[in-house]
């Protein structure tokens, strides 16, 4: 079962959709929320489409107990910002499913939801994984929908689709260094940029800046091997059963060859000089960088006080609870939005669609790294000037963005 609600639009037509999309992202009213009841299980889903351009809207599905309403409205309008920060011409969207992803039923209610969802699958929302959801399971369901790939929507509008799908698959699947995929790695390399970026703009020396990870799955995971991979030692990271810590620098890829599917590490085949500290101890880590890249609402009043990095980077999506950020910037501590941060996988997803980069992982790592390394020194500048919070300096891009994007031509999908 479903139930809508919509806020008042102009409809379907192009005008429409771009006068919803000139509107101040922080302010507006989603375009429309779908809540769903799996009829087996009883776990509700849903979806917030926050805005569409050119009748498109982007962004992941998520699966986890506890999963709400206003957390997925919130993610949509993240999206909206993301999309729109990094001049993308497509709106947001977020779907959502309160339900364990560990649970040996997962998979059938992530299918119930697509199917209920095929309208917007199939014409409007482009997704892709997201907590608790792989990009494997997703495709897998939307295969077994007959739409063979969760790219669809965008993908049917090129005049040859066949041809795009093969070119969205090879920039998927190209091999990169490290024994993994492109598209497993791409949004983990976007954070990592940020961190580079944020140490170049305050001149601090790759060797000796200090990180500390919170989640060590896809997104944690990939920032943690490439900030490795570039001299950045990672102290600390945590994962649901922990945090690791060793202050001369974890041997990341040795440790990522010790997670199991749901992104935690063996803790049997640790070495020893490996300290095991309690899950939430990575907030306090004596790190230069602290990455929250595990859920939602990690840093929060409560635990503000106990941050000892000089910088926060979200790369989980509204890491960081707005209270929090206020009282972290009176420290003066910045913090890197989620909108731009983490926005590499869907800027990056969208530069394939529309054939900016292709398979080649050297042409969408420069591009990225050009791109989000750029935006993090803007926004820096800006707080070194005048105190600006970067997540201030961010919604003014992102706005300023969607009012030109707006009076652009409908997006073209070669």
């Amino acid at each position: 079962m479903t139930t809508m609600e919509n806020r008042p639009a102009a409809g379907g037509t192009a005008a429409g959709t771009r006068a919803a999309g000139a509107t101040d992202i922080r302010t507006s009213e989603p375009l429309l929320r779908l809540t769903w009841t799996d009829p087996v299980t009883g776990a509700q889903g849903f979806l917030v489409v926050h805005t569409l351009a050119s009748g498109l809207a982007t962004g992941g599905t998520r699966m986890r107990a506890g999963c709400t309403m206003k957390e997925v409205e919130d993610l949509a309008r993240g999206m909206a910002a993301k999309t729109a920060t990094f001049d993308l011409p497509v709106g947001g969207a977020k779907g959502g499913i309160d339900f364990d992803p560990k649970d040996a039923r997962a998979a059938e209610v992530l299918g119930r939801f697509c199917q209920a969802m095929r309208p917007w699958l199939d014409a409007h929302w482009v997704t892709a994984e997201d907590l608790g959801v792989p990009q494997h399971l997703i495709d897998e369901v939307f295969d077994r929908l007959g739409l063979e790939q969760s790219y669809h929507a965008a993908i049917r509008r090129a005049p040859h689709p066949e041809r795009t799908l093969r070119r969205v698959q090879a920039g998927l699947n190209a091999p990169v260094p490290g024994g993994l995929l492109l598209g497993d790695v791409i949004g983990g390399y976007g954070v990592a940029q940020a961190c580079l970026g944020a140490a170049g703009a305050w001149g601090w020396e790759h060797e000796t800046t200090t990180v500390a990870i919170q989640g060590i799955g896809t997104m944690g995971g990939g920032a943690a091997f490439y900030l490795h991979e570039a001299g950045m030692p990672i102290v600390a990271v945590a994962d649901a059963a922990g945090t690791l810590y060793r202050p001369e620098g974890l041997d990341v890829p040795a440790l990522l060859e010790l997670r199991d599917a749901y992104g935690e590490i063996d803790r049997s085949r640790l070495p020893e000089d490996v300290q095991q500290l309690p899950r939430d101890a990575v907030i306090a880590t004596d790190a230069d960088i602290l990455v929250p890249a595990a859920i939602s609402y990690a840093v929060t009043p409560d635990n503000v006080p106990d941050v000892a990095a000089r910088m926060v980077v979200e790369a989980a999506n509204s890491a960081t609870t707005p209270e929090a950020e206020a009282m972290l910037a009176a420290r003066e501590i910045p913090v890197i939005p989620d909108f731009v941060a983490n926005a590499g996988a869907a800027a990056w997803a969208w530069w394939l669609l529309l054939g900016y980069v292709d398979a080649d992982p050297a042409t969408s790592f420069h591009r990225l790294r050009t791109e989000m390394q750029s935006k993090v020194a803007m926004l820096l500048g800006s707080w070194d000037v005048d105190g600006t919070p970067l997540r201030e300096t961010a919604w003014q891009l992102a706005s300023a963005n969607r009012e030109v994007l707006a009076e652009s031509p409908d997006v073209s999908i070669p």
